[in-house]
């Protein structure tokens, strides 16, 4: 499903990446693991494109130079300078580190900002699951974002990324959370896969997951 090749980006003259070759395959976890500034997030965001208008805003403002070399292929399509909206539309959908949910608006609409790529019908079906594999969630509809735990945001962070119905989900360390509420978190996307998705996060820790 996703290949990549000869990866290396560049901030400035520090390496952020270094020559890495990754596949994921389809329906499958692919995990990534290492200390802080290994280039965890850095390989998000290239994955999902963000990394591009990154570079294009600090070259805007004369900021940090960016560079990213190799090559990066979904469902064998070259994607490595495709925009992160058309990447999102592909099917390519990162939950980014640290929640980064609407803080001012509801549970149910920051759900609902993430379905702007499907049908009335897949939103209907994807929220109904989304209060199935979360039900906490299912009654904090009307609460707002910021008033919610650490464990609940990170719920309606990656709940918010099933809404975009992904083919290939990107988890940006999915279980950084208060230490009150790591042991209780779920391990949130083995659930996902009925939904016929593939899996690639990032973690600095591993809690230890179920094996099919």
């Amino acid at each position: 499903m996703l290949e990549i090749k000869n990866l290396m980006v560049f901030y400035e003259n520090a390496i952020a990446i270094n020559n890495i070759n990754i596949k994921c395959q389809g329906g499958k976890v692919t995990g990534i693991f290492g200390a802080n500034s290994a280039g965890k997030s850095t390989l998000m965001y290239t994955i999902s494109g963000i990394i591009l208008d990154v570079k294009k805003k600090e070259e805007m403002k004369g900021g940090e130079r960016i560079t990213v070399l190799g090559n990066i292929t979904f469902e064998g399509m070259d994607i490595t300078y495709m925009k992160p909206s058309e990447r999102a539309k592909k099917g390519i959908v990162l939950c980014p580190e640290r929640r980064r949910i609407f803080a001012e608006s509801s549970t149910l609409e920051n759900l609902k900002t993430g379905g702007y790529l499907a049908t009335k019908a897949q939103a209907k079906k994807t929220l109904e699951y989304i209060f199935t594999i979360f039900p906490p969630l299912k009654n904090l509809k009307k609460r707002e974002g910021g008033f919610l735990s650490g464990g609940e945001q990170q719920m309606l962070a990656i709940g918010r990324a099933l809404m975009a119905q992904p083919k290939l989900l990107l988890l940006d360390e999915p279980q950084e959370l208060p230490s009150s509420s790591r042991n209780s978190m779920p391990v949130p996307f083995y659930p996902s896969f009925t939904m016929g998705m593939s899996l690639k996060t990032a973690e600095r820790f591993w809690k230890g997951i179920p094996r099919s």
